[in-house]
């Protein structure tokens, strides 16, 4: 016992070197040998009410094999902007907590693009916890085909898939797709380092919605257990469905029939009508 006495001190010390070390010493980078699925950021550049953004990410995994690497360039036009979603995908059944989450957007002209920030991970490494507390890893904005983005959660990784219609109107849509399209293009030229904590995909679509809302959502353990999130904002009443959290989680989870439709032409409606989804 007196020798753990000695030992807790010392390796308290030795924590917070390396965390010193992590934040005084190490600069977040563009140029780096990057995973595959990371390699490409999007452009985007701003043109009266259209938005052009060069390198969507349109990727396919199929189950035995490598990621087949695929982007395309679009238009959007944000006068037909229309709805926004709310996409958690859980990683553990038994415990909730840990879980990504990101933002689909969906436009008059049949247009569904989805936005995911994400960990931006070299060649070999994989995530970790304690690696995105200690600036391993680079912040990047993903600009994604729904196709790609839920489907990789399906298909590689059989986690689970909620698809929330988020209670906003054209003109908050609008002006959310904005701000989260302005921060990636800052990140194209100012690059971050991603934090568990504090710079994770989840505080940035809080960051962004706070930017537009008149009422800011407030810091949580449902930000910080990404899980929870759908619960945080069912309470705050922006998931756009008068069911309890519970039976909306059974409701909204659009992964069980997605396997079979990935290819489809009309994929976004497919997986919205399978599960009675209305914004």
């Amino acid at each position: 016992m007196k020798i753990l006495l000695y030992l807790i001190p010392g390796l308290f010390l030795v924590i917070l070197i390396i965390i010193g070390w992590a934040y005084l010493f190490l600069s977040p980078s563009n140029e780096r040998d990057w995973r595959t699925e990371h390699r490409v950021l999007p452009s985007v550049i701003f043109e009266d009410s259209l938005v052009h953004i060069r390198n969507v990410r349109d990727f396919r995994y199929p189950p035995d094999g490598d990621p087949l690497p695929g982007y395309y360039d679009a238009t959007y036009d944000l006068g037909k902007i229309e709805s926004v979603w709310f996409v958690l995908s859980p990683f553990l059944a038994e415990w909730r907590g840990p879980a990504h989450s990101f933002l689909s957007f969906g436009f008059a002209d049949s247009q569904y693009v989805s936005i995911s920030v994400e960990t931006r991970r070299v060649t070999g490494s994989d995530y970790s916890f304690v690696k995105g507390a200690l600036n391993q890893f680079e912040l990047m904005y993903v600009v994604g085909d729904e196709r790609d983005l839920i489907g990789l959660r399906v298909v590689t990784w059989n986690d689970p898939v909620h698809l929330y219609p988020m209670r906003a109107t054209p003109d908050q849509v609008r002006e959310l797709f904005v701000t989260m399209l302005t921060r990636a293009q800052h990140l194209e030229q100012h690059p971050e380092f991603y934090n568990t904590i504090t710079n994770n995909c989840t505080t940035n679509i809080v960051d962004a919605v706070n930017h537009i809302a008149t009422e800011r959502i407030p810091y949580s353990l449902g930000i910080f257990l990404p899980g929870y999130s759908d619960n945080l904002a069912h309470r705050l009443g922006l998931i756009n469905s008068d069911l309890p959290i519970v039976a909306a989680r059974e409701q909204y989870r659009v992964d069980e029939e997605i396997a079979a439709d990935l290819d489809a032409p009309d994929f976004s409606f497919r997986i919205r009508n399978q599960s009675a989804v209305t914004p």
